[in-house]
């Protein structure tokens, strides 16, 4: 099976490819390295997968037009797994113009290819961020999800509705995968645990917004690429008329979450823990474009796939600890 993966030098992509390079796929790798965040911490990654065989990596931006013209007329992929995107909600609000480019642009690029190159499946990362303001936990794919309240969501949301008109338009199978705070070793340095870790270490204050009344589903890594997998492994089917027309649209939405809520504040308290180390807390009013809760009802993926995560966050929590250690260690 050979497998396209977008975004592969971040965190998601990155540990996904290693895990397709192990069952047995060729994965073609594709990264633009951008310098949103340190771009030591992706040639990192990609230092581990380029030791693996079957593995190719492409510097490629998803949205060049013509690098994508390019990549889909030289190789058919069996399956194209979409992770690159331009993240972070409060970025987005700073710079909306990338979002547009990479979120946009890029994933119509994607889509195209995938069409014009006939791949079979197309899996590509939502965000529980769709929700917006919704109140109501936990989160279900049945939600509305048509009043995003960042520009990152909104983004994310366009990516499902592009996605439907392609399948019912030609057929294409797709799988969009509504991801909940993704945690754990090699993370983003953007994201919280990476942030609180580095500025408790340090001495240096942790911003908690909201003043700390946050609730948050944190996914472990290696729970969200089983998902990931298990959702390649079995495609949604197309049914064709006679005359060709697609009868039944190959679109499909999932969370993929933990499915347990977590206060901020808990939170922090482990890593306190796990630090052995307290945390200077600077409590802050919420942030434009945050949300004060955020939970998956993973039922669907379970009933579909059998899904359920095994890492619960005090585990996910020692492991991210262990491994920034040691990775900080070597890499000073």
């Amino acid at each position: 099976m050979k497998a396209l993966v977008t975004g592969a030098a971040g965190f998601i992509g990155a540990s996904l490819s290693g895990a397709l390079l192990k069952r047995g796929y060729n994965v073609i790798g594709i990264d633009n390295l951008n310098d949103y965040y340190d771009v030591s911490l992706k040639e990192g990654r990609l230092k581990l997968l380029q030791c693996m065989p079957n593995f190719q990596f492409k510097k490629l931006d998803i949205s060049n037009c013509t690098e994508m013209e390019e990549l889909f007329s030289v190789g058919l992929f069996d399956t194209v797994v979409h992770l690159a995107a331009q993240a972070g909600v409060r970025y987005s609000i700073e710079n909306p113009k990338t979002y547009i480019e990479s979120n946009l642009v890029g994933f119509g690029n994607i889509l195209e290819g995938c069409r014009q190159g006939k791949t079979s499946h197309l899996i590509y990362a939502s965000s529980s961020s769709v929700y917006g303001a919704n109140t109501t936990l936990p989160f279900v794919e049945t939600d509305n999800v048509d009043h995003p309240i960042s520009l990152y969501a909104a983004t994310k949301r366009a990516n499902e509705l592009m996605a439907y008109a392609y399948c019912h338009l030609y057929g294409l199978a797709t799988t969009g995968l509504r991801f909940f705070t993704v945690y754990g070793p090699w993370g983003r340095p953007d994201m919280a645990l990476f942030k609180f870790t580095r500025n408790i270490l340090s001495g240096e204050p942790i911003p908690v917004y909201n003043r700390g009344q946050m609730v948050r589903d944190f996914t472990y890594i290696d729970d969200v690429v089983e998902g990931v997998i298990r959702v390649i492994d079995k495609p949604p089917k197309v049914t064709a008329a006679s005359e060709g027309i697609v009868t039944i649209t190959p679109w499909r939405i999932y969370n993929i979450g933990n499915s347990r809520r977590v206060q901020l504040m808990d939170y922090i308290s482990t890593l306190e823990r796990e630090l052995g180390k307290k945390a200077q807390v600077q409590f802050l009013p919420m942030q434009d474009g945050d949300v004060p809760a955020t939970e998956a009802d993973i039922g669907k993926l379970e009933a579909d796939f059998g899904y359920r995560p095994r890492v619960e966050v005090e585990e996910g929590i020692a492991r991210f600890v262990a491994w920034y250690r040691a990775y900080y260690r070597n890499n000073i």
